[in-house]
């Protein structure tokens, strides 16, 4: 298996799939050469050497914002932009963007615990007072 530099710092930076960190990290622990390439990458990483597709990395510029998630959560979005979101997520598998939805999925389940419990708490209350409301004058 050939292994680039790109996937190397990809893997650094945590930015691959369970899976493919997993297997990755496998090689690595079996092949020394890997090591001291990670070693060479991270040293030119910080002594300020910087490739387009490293601050392309770095900076998540593919990934969407928190509001474009929380479209797609919704289905507010055109479907271009929601297939887009749909690939990034799910085929290579952004890990941030994947947290940053399922905290946003978490909200969203709150909400709707919140509104259940409110219409709940409404409802039992008219039910509590039903027929105990005097009438007012001029009521018939």
């Amino acid at each position: 298996m050939s292994i680039s530099d790109s996937l190397l710092l990809a893997y650094l930076d945590e930015a691959l799939s369970d899976e493919k960190m997993s297997q990755l990290e496998q090689a690595i622990r079996a092949d020394g050469d890997l090591r001291v390439r990670i070693e060479t990458l991270v040293n030119q990483r910080d002594s300020g050497m910087h490739s387009l597709g490293d601050i392309w990395r770095r900076h998540r510029l593919s990934c969407p914002t928190r509001e474009q998630l929380g479209s797609y959560l919704l289905e507010a979005m055109l479907q271009d932009a929601s297939d887009y979101l749909r690939f990034h997520i799910e085929i290579i598998g952004c890990r941030y963007c994947q947290a940053n939805l399922a905290d946003l999925r978490l909200a969203q389940d709150q909400a709707k615990q919140s509104e259940a419990t409110i219409a709940q708490r409404r409802k039992r209350i008219y039910h509590s007072s039903v027929g105990r409301m005097r009438s007012f004058p001029g009521d018939n």
